[in-house]
């Protein structure tokens, strides 16, 4: 098994090799700036990842490219996917950083996404996600059944009301365990929610 993987991992390194070697010798990002656009507002976490890649990413591509990052919040995130899909060139020199969601919402028909997600280009990720739920002291719940008890729902922010990380979780909540929940859409980003 090891040399089954062995093999084909020099097979692929193989294949890739010489793209690899003409785009470090052709000098294509030399004097060049890639613009990271996000698509939520400044202060969020997507925006902090983008900030933390551009500072860095530079240093590890011929040609030492700028990278700037450009926020372009709204309508969770579309704004940004159909900038990409519609006007942004496929020259290597823009990346977009938005909610995943926006490609699953693509399949369910969500309203105002002009993208194919199967056309766009994937690079990589800048964290995995693992959605957790937490209240602040504020809201007076400080365990599941004082929340299930609760008369007053609680409320929770999103960007949109397909937003399936931010107002998808809590309706779930609300559906699958019965617990009172608002979700109040509209927000640009985490920033603006908190």
């Amino acid at each position: 098994m090891l040399i089954r993987l062995r093999f084909v991992t020099v097979v692929i390194a193989l294949l890739i090799l010489p793209d690899f070697l003409v785009a470090q010798e052709s000098g294509f990002f030399q004097g060049k700036t890639v613009r990271i656009i996000v698509g939520l507002s400044a202060g969020g976490g997507f925006d902090v990842f983008s900030r933390a890649i551009a500072r860095h990413m530079g240093r590890y591509i011929a040609g030492n490219p700028t990278f700037i990052v450009d926020n372009m919040p709204g309508a969770g995130g579309r704004l940004a996917a159909n900038h990409l899909y519609k006007v942004a060139r496929p020259d290597g020199l823009t990346i977009g950083n938005f909610v995943g969601g926006l490609l699953v919402g693509q399949v369910l028909g969500y309203q105002g996404i002009e993208f194919e997600g199967v056309k766009f280009e994937y690079i990589g990720v800048s964290m995995k996600d693992s959605p957790v739920c937490a209240l602040t002291k504020a809201s007076g719940i400080t365990n599941y059944e004082q929340w299930r008890a609760s008369k007053v729902p609680v409320k929770f922010g999103a960007t949109g009301a397909d937003d399936l990380l931010l107002y998808g979780i809590p309706k779930i909540l609300h559906v699958a365990l019965g617990l009172p929940v608002q979700v109040v859409p509209g927000y640009k980003g985490t920033s603006d929610i908190v």
